[in-house]
Formats: structure tokens, sequence, C-alpha cells
């Protein structure tokens, strides 16, 4: 198990739900991993997980809407290690809303997490990965940046920017020859803590939750380790030729 053994990745969000299985696995899998997020109960929480199974990780609190705070981050992760492989841009929130009471504070709020986090991420990322020699940079972003839905159009949009950075940096990078691809993640439903919330603000219950479950013709919901599985496969050798891509994880929601 060492697909990604003596690398060094830096994980957004990695307190719970996506980014703490991300963690995790790539841990498994060989990385050192820094853990961010702002929830420093969960972050250390992942830290202990990755620690207890033998692994090497640490915590540093961080929003990623915040440019200073990256450049701190960065900064302590140079310092430590000298260089970074992998940048996993996972920290996120899911606005459920339709867009005539979604107000611009929101809208920005979003966006701020969404959008230039990621932004941020791979700006500053791809500054210690070119001294490194390069790496793997995987933006999460969500089948709601492929297609629309409903219930959260201005979630949409940020993921849709998602999808399209990831796709402008992945060229300037291959452009450059700096070695660095640059990748996103589309999942589908996937039971974590962020959908449970959005669950909620739908009104929760059984209802609720079938109806997130029959989104996908092979009738359930996700798990957090099905994207942290992906997130390896993008950040080891073994996608060496891919930059640019969409990994769509959904169970099947896109191909209907």
């Amino acid at each position: 198990m060492a697909r990604v053994e003596d690398k060094v990745a830096l994980v957004t969000g990695a307190g719970s739900g996506l980014g703490r299985s991300s963690a995790v696995r790539l841990a498994e899998e060989g990385a050192r991993v820094v853990v961010t997020d702002l929830n420093a109960e969960g972050g250390a929480e992942t830290v202990a997980q990755i620690t207890a199974a033998g692994g090497e990780a640490f915590f540093l609190q961080h929003n990623v809407a915040e440019e200073e705070e990256w450049l701190s981050v960065l900064a302590e992760v140079e310092k430590r290690y000298g260089q970074l492989d992998i940048l996993v841009n996972n920290a996120g929130v899911f606005l459920v809303k339709p867009i005539a009471t979604t107000s611009l504070e929101e809208f920005r709020w979003q966006n701020s997490i969404n959008v230039e986090g990621v932004f941020l991420g791979i700006k500053y990322g791809i500054e210690l990965m070119e001294k490194s020699g390069g790496g793997s940079i995987v933006n999460i972003s969500s089948i709601a940046g492929l297609v629309g839905t409903a219930v959260s159009p201005a979630y949409c949009g940020s993921k849709g920017a998602v999808r399209l950075l990831t796709k402008g940096c992945a060229m300037e990078c291959a452009q450059k020859r700096n070695k660095i691809r640059i990748n996103s993640i589309h999942p589908g439903g996937m039971l974590t803590p962020m959908l449970e919330e959005g669950m909620k603000a739908l009104g929760g219950g059984d209802k609720v939750r079938k109806g997130f479950e029959n989104m996908a013709p092979i009738g359930h919901l996700g798990e957090a380790l099905d994207i942290a599985n992906g997130v390896v496969y993008l950040a080891s050798e073994e996608a060496k030729y891919i930059t640019g891509a969409e990994l769509v994880i959904d169970g099947g929601i896109t191909a209907a």
C-alpha cells in the first residue's frame, strides 16, 4: 500500500466527510498528510485516526477563503517538509435555497469558499509544487457542476466554476511543462455531514433521504470512501497521463 509513498499531501476541509476519508486513504498509501479545516476538533480527530494507524499527519486551522491563511499554511508545509506533491481542494459549503431567496451575501459567501478557496489553493499550491518538481492537484467539484439542480442553483454555479477553473489551470500547467496535473472529481449523492445538513434544509425525514437515494440508478447513496479512492488514483502515478479531466463518481446519475 504505497501508491503515494513519501509524498506530501495537503487536504482542505479534512475534519470530516470526503476530506477526512481522502486524508486517511492518502496516509494509508504512504503520504505524509497536512490536514486543514476551520473545525479544529474535527481536524484533530482526523490526525488521530491517521496516526493511530501508523501514518504521519498534522493539523492546521485554515479558512480557505482567506488569502493570508493560504500563505501561512503553505509556508508551514514548506518549512516542515520542503515540498508539496498533492493538493486536494475539498473544503466546500452546500447552500440549499431557491435562487429567488438566495441573498447576494449568501451567494458571495458560498463562492468565497467553493470558488475563491479553490482558486487560492491552485494559485499558491502551484508555486510550491514547482519548487518540488511537480505534483497533482485534485479539486472536488460535484455533479452539480455538470448538470443543474433546482434545489441549489447557486451551488451549481460555484461547482461549475470549479470544473472550468480546473481545466484552464490544467492547460496552463501543461503548456508550462511544469509537471503539475490538475483534475476535478464530481461526486453524486454521498452520505456525508454536508449532505445530511442539506437534507435537513429540505425538511429531512425518510422521504427526503429516499429522494436522494433514488437519484442514482445504482439505487443508493455513495460513501466518502468512494471519493477518497478516486483522489488516491488521481494523486498517484497511475494517473500520470491525466490532466484537465473530470472523474464522475455518482452511481450513474449523469449517465441517465
